[in-house]
């Protein structure tokens, strides 16, 4: 990593890369942003409009590019590939992306073993165990944006049905970043206090700790995207803002907890599959996870979710 000229290359130039270029120009966190689209007039486009706003943000240079702009990033943000459709779910990309996915990283690892490469692209879960596959670099330097997204969304929602500030929230969504992914209520809590125990105290609800207000809040959380791609196509604005965060943690060395898409060993006896579990990112990618106490039912639903990965991952050919 080289402190203060970092540099971070994105491909694929559509509604998620363009909105993460936006917001990580803003930032100030890179000096160099390079995009990267098989439509090459499309990320010239791109980032000719993102230049054309420099005098008003921190200074960097930002350019379109192949490959080759690889060389040198000290992440590789993939968000490229077929796009979630009505109706679809993240699982019904897996054939096309994957293949699309054995033509790119290929291509990234040509011109870069070092830098950390963050997936993007749905589903995001095998998506990463494929790239893990592909490129063989080592577990910590690959990432999948995971369940960062549904995490915010879940705090979010808790945080307007408590009527407190989001980022006094703290609880977290794990597993798959898909229908099978779970809300960890047993350790959820509000500035410290255990939800459970929050809730009696709370002037804006009648208790709820075992209510189905709280089931109908969490599907919620799992069919936000579904809604948002209905009303207006594509989800770009949330999902750039969370790859923001997970970008910082790396370039900052910033040692953040956050539920990212990582290789799990030994997990409630769960190995060689990627989903999202608190782990601690840095300067080095993750470097650890945190083994969460969870209910029994937390850990079926959990197990649960990782054998629906692996049955994916099976029909999938390297």
């Amino acid at each position: 990593m080289r402190h203060g000229k970092s540099k971070v290359a994105i491909i694929g130039a559509g509604n998620v890369g363009s909105s993460f270029a936006f917001a990580l120009m803003i930032s100030g966190l890179a000096r160099e942003i390079v995009i990267i689209d098989k439509n090459e007039i499309r990320a010239k486009g791109e980032s000719m409009d993102l230049t054309h706003g420099l005098s008003f943000v921190s200074p960097s240079k930002i350019y379109a590019s192949g490959y080759e702009g690889c060389q040198d990033a000290d992440i590789v943000v993939i968000t490229a590939g077929a796009k979630q459709n009505p109706g679809q779910t993240r699982l019904d990309l897996v054939q096309a992306n994957a293949e699309i996915f054995k033509n790119i990283v290929p291509r990234i690892i040509k011109y870069n073993k070092e830098a950390i490469i963050l997936v993007v692209t749905n589903p995001v879960d095998i998506l990463t165990y494929v790239t893990l596959k592909i490129s063989s670099l080592p577990p910590n330097q690959v990432i999948g944006s995971g369940t960062v997204l549904d995490t915010s969304r879940f705090k979010y929602l808790i945080s307007e049905h408590c009527g407190v500030d989001p980022r006094n929230v703290h609880a977290y969504i794990i597993g798959e970043h898909g229908d099978s992914e779970l809300p960890v209520w047993s350790n959820a809590n509000i500035g410290g206090m255990a939800f459970a125990k929050y809730c009696p105290t709370c002037n804006k609800h009648s208790y709820c700790g075992s209510n189905k207000e709280l089931a109908e809040l969490f599907e919620q959380v799992k069919t936000s995207a579904y809604k948002i791609i209905e009303a207006k196509g594509a989800t770009y604005y949330a999902i750039a803002l969370a790859m923001l965060k997970i970008v910082a943690a790396i370039l900052r060395d910033e040692n953040s907890i956050l539920p990212v898409s990582t290789l799990v060993e030994n997990y409630y006896g769960i190995s060689d599959v990627c989903l999202s579990i608190p782990s601690v990112v840095n300067i080095n990618g993750v470097t650890r996870f945190l083994r969460l106490e969870l209910s029994d039912k937390e850990q079926k639903e959990f197990k649960h979710s990782a054998d629906i990965l692996k049955g994916i991952i099976k029909g999938i050919k390297f």
